[in-house]
């Protein structure tokens, strides 16, 4: 975690973060909770009471308008592409008297043989 921590914080990410009071794990999890799953804000409130941190769903709100933005762009630069060309193989056969559609998807240079190549 601490890795990641150190990865995150960079000039962009200190200028969001300078004049919020709370520890970097408690708002990365209280924002990752909200974009992540359907939860509301209140219920996110609750769920850090259980755990013992005090926050209000407006403070979570606000952390979520900050940061959001921030992180999508530090992992936008963090992804790694994606093959452009992609095979798709597709073909019926029959199992125990029944056709069955079978199929498959490879990158083209993932080196599994299509039935092209063979």
């Amino acid at each position: 975690m601490n890795d990641f921590r150190k990865s995150l914080v960079n000039s962009t990410l200190r200028k969001v973060l300078k004049r919020l009071h709370y520890p970097l794990e408690v708002m990365l999890t209280c924002v990752r909770w909200y974009v992540a799953y359907p939860l509301s804000l209140r219920h996110i409130e609750e769920m850090m009471q259980e755990r013992g941190v005090f926050v209000d769903h407006a403070t979570v709100h606000r952390w979520a308008i900050k940061m959001v933005p921030v992180l999508a762009a530090v992992f936008r630069r963090r992804k790694h592409p994606v093959g452009k060309s992609w095979r798709m193989d597709e073909t019926y056969i029959k199992v125990a008297g029944q056709w069955k559609y079978l199929y498959r998807a490879a990158l083209a240079h993932s080196g599994i043989p299509t039935p092209s190549q063979k």
